[in-house]
């Protein structure tokens, strides 16, 4: 029975989140604070984390950090009542697995658990293949960094395993739903601009540096292609 760990200072929602998650097959416990759920995240290693935000003492964002800075790769669903675009990207780009915006429904978070249960813990060593350079970009995932003209783009984790991932397969249109699957573990579904958004950010941080081309490209309605095109 895959166990999950609930990090929620609200008993209510709590043992909501439980009893929904027993029925649905889980080995379900909650703890109310921070730095409980991070103990727990290190020694009894569950199959999933459910984690609210806003927590007495050690907040959501720092235990995610935390764990993702140790190691710790047990697949994070994040729960908050805040919903803008920033904090859900943010919470990705730190480590979070997914986000659900509060309130939600019930069968809703046991379908994002289960899913998450099914990809397991992430793998925490970053690629090691040899650095790939084009034109004057340099992504080396030795050092989890892109160069450009030998100034680092000042990536964040996401953000350089996007660029990697499209770089690998350059010259190829790379769709959303395979880079979704690919880094987020889930399918593509209506209005899911999480792609669209770090290949935004991607972008500007590449663009800021590089002064002879772009690198990558959109095939509209279909995805992303690596392929540097001169300015």
């Amino acid at each position: 029975m895959p166990r999950v760990l609930i990090v929620e200072d609200d008993e209510v929602i709590a043992e909501g989140m439980a009893r929904h998650l027993q029925a649905g097959g889980f080995d379900a416990v909650a703890v109310a604070k921070g730095e409980q759920g991070l103990a727990r995240l290190r020694y009894e290693q569950p199959d999933v984390c459910v984690l609210d935000l806003m927590l007495p003492g050690q907040d959501g964002w720092s235990v995610i950090e935390t764990a993702r800075a140790e190691g710790i790769g047990t697949p994070i669903v994040v729960v908050s009542a805040r919903g803008t675009e920033h904090d859900r990207v943010h919470a990705l780009e730190i480590g979070a697995d997914d986000y659900l915006v509060k309130p939600f429904s019930m069968k809703e978070l046991v379908a994002r658990v289960r899913a998450a249960a099914r990809r397991g813990v992430r793998p925490q060593e970053p690629p090691r293949g040899e650095a790939i350079e084009v034109e004057e970009l340099r992504i080396d995932p030795r050092e989890v960094q892109a160069y450009v003209g030998g100034q680092s783009a000042d990536l964040t984790p996401t953000e350089f395993r996007l660029l990697y991932a499209l770089a690998l397969e350059q010259g190829r249109v790379v769709t959303r739903d395979e880079l979704l699957q690919r880094l987020w573990g889930r399918r593509e579904t209506h209005r899911d601009r999480t792609v669209d958004v770090f290949v935004k950010k991607l972008r500007e941080k590449l663009d800021k540096h590089a002064s002879g081309h772009t690198f990558i490209q959109t095939r509209y309605g279909v995805g992303y292609k690596f392929e540097p095109v001169e300015k």
